[in-house]
């Protein structure tokens, strides 16, 4: 069976709550996306549009493939197959998602257990707004009893489901089923023994151990019952061994000024139960790795049954891409649609994709506004959705998955007075390259800004053959029509232009283009040479 777990589970082991943000690439912390390409890419706008999941496991772990795509091909391809079989099989499918809903509402009870502060009192209160924590009124009894119960409700629903035959999902709810077993659960489920920060199961508790029963309610009955027997000798004392005071009621009035003492008991007990036995007693479930195993297939599970529902969502043709395990990037696709514009734009004009190793480089021209980094985007986002396991809106398709995705974009907001912007870029470019291996994909917007002609073709040639080189599947997108044929007369890269008829197609077609049509776009503005001569003439005419 193939290893599908991560090494860090999305059930945090601190004293707060994983988050999206949590889960965002950074510069200090990132996997296959760096920060800047997963905004340049709208990642988070391509899992706004694939979100459908149910819960808020399903949410993070959704999140964390596509700011964290994985590059194992056996496990995308064991995904692919569950995903067939929940799409195949609507018996299946409705019963995960009956199992996710069920589950669901009390979700949150688990996280208000593991990470909230009890802030005492004899109320319960809802979390508080004025604070990033998880603070609630009362002992953290309600939140004991509410989460220990969803995870009893998550290994009894799951034990109800027929056996999948995929490997993955069978993986999945073995993997809750097996929690089951585990001693994290059995305190879970309880009952619980304490005795000096100690914990007993059922089954470890032997008859004759000191070990108390824990029960999560501030009103307990062994110390009511004792402390109103206690109230009543007061007051049988009185009665019977000192009738000359029965007149002034003073045994009555010894046990109303005893009655204020009861809730000042039961409130010592909270605050004793909540730190000698909820705080210890949840830092152990957090730490649990059979929990926090078991929660991470739950939101496996509930991914699954989202990126089926987008599949189905998507208008046009939608496919499973076909994985392939090789040691250099490819992806081959047919009629690809962009993920995020094919519901702005009903007509959007589909595209191949050919990145392979006849056409490891390629270089895009054309003129402003006609599709350029629209396709670039779509290439980008198509490859990542395949990467996740999920449909991809196109005829057809095959990709090996890219160990790192690159897209570099002018970034002016950056600049050091020492560097400038071309620095500042060849900076990107560079670390972009001694990163890159031959199962990577980088998109480059233009290359060797803000140089001299000479030198832009000089830099950009050697960048260009270095990556043809590396192996990594590379788009350039350039008006500089000079340097592809440079590199052409080498050998080197595909050529794709911007169709341009009466206007942009927005459609691909092999060549390289030679005009921008900067006039048109100029025009389109209303700053084109024609606007700047009215506008002096006006000007002066003022004058």
């Amino acid at each position: 069976m193939i290893d599908i777990w991560r090494k860090k589970f999305i059930l945090s082991d601190s004293d707060r709550p994983a988050t999206l943000e949590d889960i965002r690439p950074s510069e200090a912390d990132y996997e296959a996306l760096d920060p800047k390409t997963f905004d340049a890419i709208e990642a988070q706008a391509l899992f706004d549009a694939i979100d459908r999941t149910q819960t808020e496991a399903g949410q993070l772990v959704l999140y964390r493939s596509l700011a964290r795509p994985v590059h194992d091909a056996a496990v995308l391809q064991q995904k692919q197959i569950a995903l067939r079989e929940i799409a195949d099989n609507p018996v299946l499918f409705e019963a995960l998602t009956k199992y996710a809903g069920k589950a669901a509402p009390l979700e949150k009870s688990l996280k208000y257990l593991l990470y909230g502060e009890f802030t005492g009192g004899l109320t319960t209160e809802e979390p508080s707004s004025r604070t990033d924590k998880l603070e609630f009124g009362g002992y953290g009894y309600r939140q004991f009893q509410d989460g220990t119960q969803f995870a009893v409700e998550l290994v009894e629903s799951a034990a109800q489901i027929r056996q999948p035959q995929s490997a993955y999902l069978r993986a999945l709810l073995d993997t809750i089923r097996d929690f089951g077993e585990s001693r994290i659960y059995a305190l879970m489920k309880g009952p619980v023994y304490s005795s000096s920060g100690k914990f007993k199961t059922k089954k470890e508790k032997k008859p004759f151990d000191l070990f108390a029963r824990f029960r999560p309610s501030l009103f307990k009955i062994m110390p009511t019952v004792l402390f109103f027997a206690a109230s009543y000798g007061v007051l049988f004392f009185f009665e019977n061994f000192m009738p000359q005071f029965s007149a002034s009621y003073i045994g009555y009035g010894i046990l109303a000024l005893t009655a204020p003492v009861f809730p000042i008991i039961l409130l010592a007990m909270g605050v004793s139960d909540r730190d000698s036995i909820i705080y210890p007693l949840r830092k152990q479930f957090r730490e649990s790795p059979e929990l926090a195993k078991a929660f991470e297939a739950f939101g496996m599970i509930d991914e699954l049954l989202s990126l089926y529902r987008y599949g189905q969502a998507l208008p046009g043709d939608k496919t499973l891409p076909e994985i392939v395990d090789d040691k250099q990037h490819r992806l081959l696709v047919s009629q690809a649609r962009n993920p995020l514009l094919i519901r702005t734009i009903p007509g959007y004009v589909p595209n191949d994709i050919e990145l392979d190793a006849a056409g490891r480089v390629l270089i895009i021209t054309g003129p402003n506004s006609g599709g350029k980094t629209a396709y670039c985007k779509t290439v980008v986002q198509i490859q990542l959705l395949g990467q996740i396991g999920c449909y991809i809106p196109a005829a057809r398709g095959q990709l090996v998955p890219a160990e790192h995705i690159y897209y570099q974009v002018p970034d002016p907001g950056q600049l050091s007075a020492a560097m400038g912007r071309f620095g500042h870029e060849l900076q990107r470019t560079r670390e972009i390259f001694f990163n890159s291996t031959p199962r990577s994909l980088v998109v480059l917007d233009e290359l060797s800004e803000g140089t001299t002609f000479e030198e832009k073709m000089t830099i950009s040639e050697y960048i260009l053959k270095g990556f043809h080189k590396l192996g990594a599947s590379t788009l350039l997108v350039t008006h500089n029509h000079e340097l592809c044929e440079l590199l052409q007369q080498d050998g080197i890269g595909r050529y794709l232009q911007v169709e341009f008829l009466q206007g942009p197609t927005h459609r691909l077609i092999a060549g390289i283009s030679k005009v921008s049509h900067a006039d048109r776009v100029a025009s389109a503005i209303g700053f084109s040479r024609k606007d700047v001569e009215a506008h002096l003439e006006k000007q002066s005419g003022g004058s």
